[in-house]
């Protein structure tokens, strides 16, 4: 098992360092170049002032010679050459002071290379460009020869010299310069060429001391030791871990039909028991198995910080966790100024819908009264109103979304309009007829109407659709736009008020007398049970055609929603009236021809002394005969 893990350390050990390697490289080849552009206006101005500062410098031995040659007695010469020496001293104070204000101007936005030990610790870094060496070159070039030292036996602080050189001040041991410091290196790190390479002698000497302590035979054993420690631990847990979910997946399965009981919503099953179970079961393994990778990546920053060779690899595991968190968490408190001031929005706009909505109620429940306007017309113009102040709200809200100002997000909110508006055109037309019937008061819920050729009781009222109920009991849905483009027939809007006329036609022969017809029509409406005795029934006479007059009968009734029954009812009592009568209902175009024909009068209302009527035969003799 030990070995195991082992293995799995060296070869996560090797990836890392094989990745990070490869993101350093490139990520250092980008600095540099980063870093070389903002630096060449730099260096080109440096350039000059450097043939300058040589120029001055000849001048200024030149001088001193002359000054040297000269006689004792000559004094006026002396305190000439002497003034040049001063106005050239003050002319290089005065260009170190303008490289140094350049230089600050710069600090910020340059990129420095870091310099390492041998254990990978940052030691200082290089900002500055040494002959043909760019500065990341001269850091990697330093990084190796500081290295060398470390595995030098004959290496001592006092080994570790500082040379002034004519332009530099550099650090050598014995005839290896391990690094070469310049005025402008210096002025980088705020210095003088001295102080810092007495600062960097003791970082690169404190460096490598230290790495031969932690490199040392006793050093390494503890370490080692330390490691194995940390493997056993972990091994022990994980050992522990799983015996403690393999004991609890027993006892998920010992639970069946006890405790676990399936998951009923109503009288659905969700989860029987057994479903349950292996989904509790899942979850058990699945969280095992989350654990021991957790105690895996907890474990292999410890054994990383163990070795000084290794140590970079935790900082940069655990940073792998730390800095998203991080991130998030400094996200979320910079965005706190944003959330707090759309929650404020959120609550007023909160309320403004409160007191929107109760301005509704009150309207609908005719507590509110507006001239013009409907109880109905309350919750509709309510909707609106809230889609509206909604819209709105999202309007003032959006600028304080997280990412609002990415043009990404404005795309993807464009192409979602963009797609919102072609693909619900039919669905747009829909809803506005929608609102405009609403508006229009066609028709309400339980009216029956005519939409067409469909005869029905609405029973929904949709921002889509108007479903009705057929008299067959069919639901059809109708479209809005639809509803729109035909003409409605509404029955029962005016029904409570003022009642519906329903008539119906029948055609009778002449030698039936008109008065006796009106009145059996009459009587008819009057026993029907849902028309009303007032206003009284009516009969009109709407035409006289070849072999027939037409009858109308017309009855008020409050029961728009049941005209079925009321006319079939009324047809039946038409029939019985007419009957007992003696009234014939014939087909148009039947001739009443009596002679030996039986009526077509039902016979159980006529009269007991009925007798078909015999055949009349006439004879006529020819006048002849």
């Amino acid at each position: 098992m030990r070995k195991f893990y082992k293995q799995i350390a060296i070869i996560l050990v090797l990836l890392f360092s094989q990745s990070l390697y490869g993101q350093k490289k490139n990520s250092a080849h980008v600095n540099d170049s980063v870093n070389s552009a903002l630096l060449q206006n730099f260096n080109k101005e440096k350039a000059v002032i450097e043939l300058q500062r040589i120029a001055d410098s000849t001048k200024r031995t030149e001088l001193e010679k002359q000054i040297l040659e000269l006689k004792t007695t000559d004094n006026l010469k002396k305190n000439e050459l002497q003034k040049q020496l001063l106005e050239l001293s003050n002319k290089d104070v005065k260009r170190l002071a303008e490289k140094k204000a350049r230089i600050d101007s710069l600090r910020s936005t340059a990129i420095s290379f870091p310099v390492y030990g041998s254990l990978n610790d940052t030691l200082f870094s290089i900002y500055s460009k040494l002959g043909s060496f760019s500065s990341q070159e001269r850091a990697e070039a330093i990084t190796k020869r500081i290295k060398n030292l470390s595995s030098n036996l004959r290496f001592n602080p006092d080994s570790l010299k500082i040379v002034e050189a004519e332009t530099t001040i550099d650090l050598a041991f014995g005839e290896l310069i391990i690094m070469s410091i310049s005025e402008d290196e210096a002025i980088w790190h705020n210095s003088t060429k001295l102080e810092f390479a007495k600062k960097c002698h003791d970082i690169i000497c404190n460096s490598v001391l230290n790495y031969k302590s932690e490199t040392s035979f006793t050093t390494l054993a503890k370490e080692i030791g330390m490691a194995l420690l940390v493997l056993i631990v972990l091994g022990t847990l994980i050992s522990y871990l799983k015996k403690l979910f393999k004991w609890t997946a027993t006892k998920i399965e010992d639970q069946e039909e006890k405790s676990i009981k399936g998951v009923r919503i109503k009288n659905y099953t969700l989860f029987d028991a057994k479903r349950q179970v292996e989904a509790l079961i899942k979850f058990n393994t699945y969280l095992k198995w989350v654990i021991i990778l957790i105690l895996i990546y907890i474990a292999l920053p410890i054994l990383f910080g163990i070795f000084p060779w290794s140590e970079n690899f935790a900082g940069i595991l655990l940073s792998y966790i730390l800095d998203p968190l991080k991130n998030i968490a400094l996200g979320l408190w910079n965005y706190l100024p944003k959330l707090i001031t759309i929650i404020v929005i959120a609550i007023v706009f909160k309320y403004v819908m409160k007191g929107i909505d109760f301005l509704k109620s009150e309207v609908e429940k005719g507590h509110l009264t507006i001239p013009g306007f409907y109880t109905d017309w309350a919750n509709p113009t309510y909707q609106i109103i809230r889609i509206m102040v909604i819209a709105f709200m999202l309007v003032v809200i959006f600028p304080y979304l997280p990412g609002s100002d990415s043009k990404v997000f404005q795309g993807v909110s464009v192409f979602l309009g963009v797609l919102f508006t072609f693909g619900s055109a039919g669905s747009l037309s829909n809803i506005i007829a929608g609102l405009v019937l609403t508006y229009m008061r066609l028709f309400k819920i339980g009216d029956r109407v005519k939409i067409g050729e469909i005869v029905g009781d609405v029973i929904e009222k949709s921002m889509l659709v108007t479903r009705i109920r057929t008299i067959k009991n069919e639901i059809i849905s109708i479209p809005n736009s639809t509803v729109m483009s035909s003409h409605t027939i509404n029955y029962s809007s005016d029904t409570v008020d003022n009642g519906l006329i329903l008539h119906t036609t029948v055609t009778i022969g002449y030698e039936v007398p008109w008065k006796d017809m009106h009145q059996a029509l009459i009587n008819a409406a009057d026993r029907t049970d849902m028309l009303l005795k007032e206003p009284k029934p009516f009969v009109l006479q709407t035409s006289l055609d070849d072999f027939y007059v037409s009858y109308q009968i017309n009855a008020y009734t409050k029961e728009a929603n049941k005209q079925a029954t009321i006319y079939s009812q009324l047809h039946q009592n038409i029939q019985d009236c007419c009957n007992e009568v003696g009234i014939e209902i014939l087909s148009p175009h039947y001739r009443a021809a009596r002679d030996g024909n039986m009526t077509t009068i039902p016979s159980n209302y006529l009269l007991k002394d009925y007798k078909s009527p015999a055949f009349n035969i006439n004879i006529k003799k020819d006048s002849a005969e």
